[in-house]
């Protein structure tokens, strides 16, 4: 039996002074199990039918943040998760994550505070390595050990393939 697992296409969008900008996506999003008040996760969203990754990445991003870019970005990481909850409607979801170096900006983008409620996104902020790996509140993170991945991305570089990420 083969899985209906949702594409979706994610920015590691790090500034100058290496922060990765990530949304707080809140209840009742799938990405936040019960009990959690909140995961804090690299924007971007899901591939709709006719359109390729680097296209949807680049729709996500105007919409959500503001952030334009005409550069074909890097694959750093990939990370499927099965799990009904998940995708609505789906098994799972496939995401893969690239990477884009940006200078900082404070995130403006096309859809309105509404519409992003809509998607249940309540905040953009950038994070310093240092804040994530010693975070201790109440919000989760997407992947759970972001610190890890995020560490080997800024001391070795872009991965020659996609690093595999659990959830």
């Amino acid at each position: 039996m083969s899985l209906n697992l949702r594409a979706s296409v994610r920015a590691v969008i790090l500034d100058e002074d290496d922060r990765v900008l990530l949304c707080r996506f809140v209840l009742p999003h799938p990405a936040v199990p019960d009990g959690a008040r909140a995961v804090w996760a690299a924007p971007g969203g899901g591939i709709e039918p006719g359109e390729d990754g680097l296209s949807a990445l680049r729709r996500e991003l105007r919409e959500e943040t503001g952030f334009v870019t005409a550069i074909d970005p890097s694959h750093v990481w990939h990370q499927v998760v099965v799990a009904a909850d998940h995708a609505p409607g789906f098994d799972g979801i496939v995401n893969d994550y690239f990477l884009i170096r940006a200078t900082h900006f404070e995130p403006q983008g096309e859809f309105t505070d509404d519409q992003l409620a809509a998607e249940h996104i309540a905040a953009f902020r950038w994070w310093q390595l240092s804040e994530i790996t010693n975070y201790t509140g109440p919000d989760l993170f997407s992947p759970r050990d972001l610190a890890t991945p995020l560490t080997d991305l800024l001391t070795s570089g872009i991965p020659s393939d996609p690093v595999t990420l659990g959830l």
